[in-house]
């Protein structure tokens, strides 16, 4: 991990039980993303929490509205973003009357009965179409049918001590290491089919449930813009990602094409017409634009970064994993840059191997377009002093994508409670 990285992913306090006599050499205080914006701003800690609040309601409907058949079969994923919906909604609730039309905006189009509606009907065109499982769970399970007979077919080969083992072996080795990148393409393929087939009939069969969500989540920016007017901040530092382009009062800052069909696009907030913006405080353009990206790529081109894999269902101890399953969270990627922002860093210089010794294609973090990540660097990580994981960052892949992978790093480690939608399936 580069220096700029570090600063994109860096935050810590300095330690308040250092004697009197190594005062002077402690570290200097490292800011928080949100610290550094509420005192540059002169911002109250809530405001910054309402911003967050918003921006996470907002993000989410949103997602959903255009990407509903990404919930099909996943009762646990989906109510774990409900919970936290109703949580930032009754923080919000208390904190303005401006902020309590949007519980209520909340509340009257039920919003929590639509996802519910949507997702049902997702399901049910999935089971019309042969799919009776998440393509999650169905890419897990071959992987595992595909390894467990590599290891039967090991163990008898090493029992009978054929004659011309090692030639039988390697051959053998490279056929089941095959097997499983070609199931994962195939299942891959088979999912993107499914939803580009799909999702303009879905959309036209539930566009007055979609639309509900969608009006929902305008109600929720306009609040906003409206509070970065009041609070005078400058809405060209606030930029957020979402997947269509429905909103009022948006500036589009880039846009990219996903694989499996759709758009993420970049914005910030325009200011009312004839209005000059508001100026950004010197120490805000120095400190904040590094630390919101991970990488100086990034950083040029106005993109926050998304690509994270989490290594879920992982199995082992005392730092060496044993087995996982990947994970793309991309959905979660600004609540993992927030982690990240909020953790401590050390880069060490073991081997993905020695962390991960059965590392190969048939358990490896995969990037978005298939290929097997090289990991470029590892660290061990603190978040806010109370838990410790791996960040394995990869190097960049041919086709420029740049993926990052987070781990636990024993499987009996408690999560924190505000960790959990992150390093638990």
């Amino acid at each position: 991990m580069s220096d700029e990285e570090k600063k994109g992913f860096k935050s810590s306090e300095a330690s308040e039980d250092k004697v009197q006599k190594t005062e002077e050499k402690k570290k200097p205080v490292k800011k928080t993303q949100a610290q550094i914006l509420q005192e540059a701003l002169g911002l109250k800690p809530e405001d910054i929490q309402s911003i967050e609040h918003k921006l996470f309601i907002a993000r989410f409907t949103d997602y959903f509205s255009e990407q509903p058949l990404d919930f099909i079969y996943k009762d646990k994923q989906l109510n774990s973003y409900k919970h936290e919906l109703n949580e930032r909604m009754n923080i919000l609730e208390k904190r303005s009357e401006e902020d309590k039309l949007i519980k209520k905006s909340f509340e009257d189009k039920q919003i929590p009965s639509i996802l519910d509606k949507l997702k049902q009907k997702a399901e049910e065109l999935a089971r019309n179409n042969g799919i009776k499982e998440s393509f999650d769970k169905k890419m897990r399970k071959y992987s595992l049918l595909t390894t467990l007979p590599m290891f039967g077919v090991l163990i008898l080969l090493t029992f009978l001590q054929i004659g011309n083992f090692y030639f039988i072996i390697f051959p053998l080795l490279c056929f089941f290491c095959l097997i499983p990148q070609i199931i994962r393409g195939r299942i891959m393929k088979q999912w993107f089919t499914f939803k580009e087939e799909h999702r303009n009939d879905f959309y036209m069969e539930n566009r007055e449930d979609i639309m509900i969500l969608k009006g929902f989540t305008g109600d929720v920016l306009a609040n906003l813009r409206s509070s970065l007017l009041e609070m005078k901040a400058p809405l060209q530092i606030f930029k957020f990602m979402l997947y269509s382009q429905d909103y009022e009062n948006l500036k589009l800052i880039t846009q990219k094409r996903m694989r499996g069909g759709g758009v993420q696009y970049y914005y910030h907030f325009e200011y009312p017409e004839g209005m000059e913006p508001f100026p950004i405080p010197e120490e805000l353009k120095q400190a904040y634009q590094p630390r919101a990206r991970p990488s100086a790529e990034k950083i040029s081109s106005q993109e926050p970064e998304k690509n994270f894999i989490i290594l879920t269902e992982m199995k082992g101890k005392d730092g060496v994993i044993s087995s996982f399953v990947p994970a793309l969270k991309d959905n979660l990627a600004e609540k993992i840059n927030n982690v990240l922002n909020d953790s401590e860093f050390q880069k060490i210089s073991k081997k993905i191997t020695e962390i991960i010794p059965a590392y190969s294609e048939e358990m490896a973090i995969y990037c978005k377009c298939g290929e097997i990540v090289e990991i470029e660097d590892i660290h061990e990580s603190t978040w806010k002093d109370q838990f410790k994981f791996y960040l394995f960052e990869g190097a960049p892949c041919k086709c420029g994508e740049k993926i990052y992978a987070l781990s636990k790093m024993d499987e009996k480690v408690e999560v924190p409670g505000e960790l959990k939608d992150v390093f638990e399936d």
